[in-house]
């Protein structure tokens, strides 16, 4: 079993783009919202992934992702559940550790979030100066919740 261990902030300025070593236009769409188990189908500039994510305790929660094929994605984008989420992720490099910064679009304009995977719950790291406040946890800023919730 997979399990993902993040740290997620609101990003406080647009510093993130100046450091930021790639980024890729994303599009998701959520097949389930169940908090007890989410199932996600997402095309990442020319790719395409399936994830099935469990609810977790804290930081952690299993996570299965499987590339599938982009045309596949793209017809189960019409099975999903509305909105549709549309982001452009950077990706910054900051003391060692691959930050992803998601800039949302639509009725999300404005949004910015940093997320930082870790090997374990104990692993200790450096904010960079972009990071605003945590987020980890708060429902409100899970992928599968934005355009319900009032931020």
């Amino acid at each position: 079993m997979g399990i993902e261990i993040e740290h997620k902030y609101l990003v406080k300025d647009d510093s993130y783009k100046l450091v930021a070593s790639s980024k890729s236009e994303i599009r998701q769409g959520f097949l389930s919202r169940d908090p007890e188990r989410t199932v996600r189908v997402r095309t990442r500039d020319d790719k395409a992934f399936l994830t099935v994510k469990g609810k977790g305790s804290g930081t952690a929660h299993p996570e299965f992702e499987y590339e599938i094929p982009v045309d596949e994605a793209l017809q189960m984008m019409h099975l999903c559940e509305p909105p549709i989420i549309e982001k452009t992720r950077y990706i910054v490099i900051h003391e060692g550790n691959r930050w992803e910064v998601d800039e949302f679009h639509g009725t999300l304009q404005g949004l910015v979030i940093a997320e930082l995977e870790v090997p374990d719950e104990d692993y200790r790291f450096n904010l960079p100066a972009f990071i605003g406040d945590e987020v980890t946890g708060d429902r409100r800023f899970y992928n599968s919740q934005l355009g319900f919730n009032t931020l």
